[in-house]
């Protein structure tokens, strides 16, 4: 018997992928990889140790976890990666990161096809 609801999830994932997603690259070291993603955010509330909760907003990025292929393996997000999101002339870097010890990434659907990978700007360049 098939699984209709993960027929749709892959549906919807295909769509996201091909009509509200954009190109941008993922950094490790020395290698990186271009990845499509969707741009989101999460809003995190943290508690600061003495009962305030500061909240943090994070640039999110969704891409599909079997497009993040580092050197021909397989990889998943890791903490102090980046990202490379070019908009005209200019090119916005993010670190992957969250606040406190919230992971820095996560899945986005049950079935583990699509990842949401947490982020801060940390730079901006402009192309010559």
């Amino acid at each position: 018997m098939t699984d209709l609801l993960q027929k749709g999830s892959e549906w919807l994932e295909e769509q996201r992928t091909r009509h509200a997603a954009s190109t941008v690259q993922y950094v490790r070291g020395s290698r990186s990889v271009e990845i499509t993603a969707t741009i989101g955010r999460t809003i995190f509330e943290v508690d600061n140790g003495y009962g305030v909760l500061v909240r943090h907003q994070s640039r999110d990025f969704l891409a599909l976890a079997a497009e993040l292929i580092l050197d021909g393996e397989l990889v998943l997000p890791q903490r102090g990666d980046r990202i490379r999101e070019t908009q005209g002339q200019q090119v916005f870097v993010y670190e992957v990161m969250a606040p406190g010890k919230e992971p820095c990434w996560r899945y986005s659907d049950p079935y583990r096809k699509t990842l949401r990978i947490h982020t801060q700007q940390i730079a901006t360049e402009v192309l010559p």
